[in-house]
């Protein structure tokens, strides 16, 4: 409850929990050139930064096509010189090739897990709004 202007309590409402999987434990494996995130759900990915540095999703990297995220290799290898959350949803990286506009939303994140499990529920026909790079 918060007060009014009148003196009166005023019931805000409260969020939604999520009902998603979101990351718990976000963890840079530098000797891998890897990211690590570990998941609400237990669930723990690991990610060559290349591989997400391919998958950026932003127009400038995908486009203003169809929306489905296409694999681009990066031109060189690539680390991230920053990692930071955007918002309650996503994180963002700065790529040591200057990139930084993608926003790597967490539900995103989690449908191009590379996993062996995750590859497995995408070839079984689970979600995957995404081509997979060969």
């Amino acid at each position: 409850m918060l007060p009014s202007e009148a003196g009166h309590a005023v019931a805000v409402a409260q969020p939604e929990p999520m009902e998603e999987a979101y990351p718990t434990e976000v963890r840079r494996l530098p000797e891998e050139s890897r990211l690590r995130l570990t998941w609400s759900d237990g669930h723990i990915a690991e990610y060559d930064y290349d591989y997400l540095r391919g998958y950026c999703p932003c127009a400038g990297c995908q486009g203003h096509g169809t929306g489905e995220i296409e694999y681009r290799p990066p031109k060189a290898p690539v680390q991230p010189s920053a990692i930071e959350p955007v918002g309650n949803y996503a994180i963002s990286f700065h790529w040591s090739d200057g990139h930084a506009t993608g926003i790597y939303r967490f539900d995103f994140l989690r449908r191009i897990c590379p996993c062996d499990a995750c590859r497995a529920d995408r070839a079984e026909g689970g979600d995957s709004p995404t081509t997979q790079p060969a």
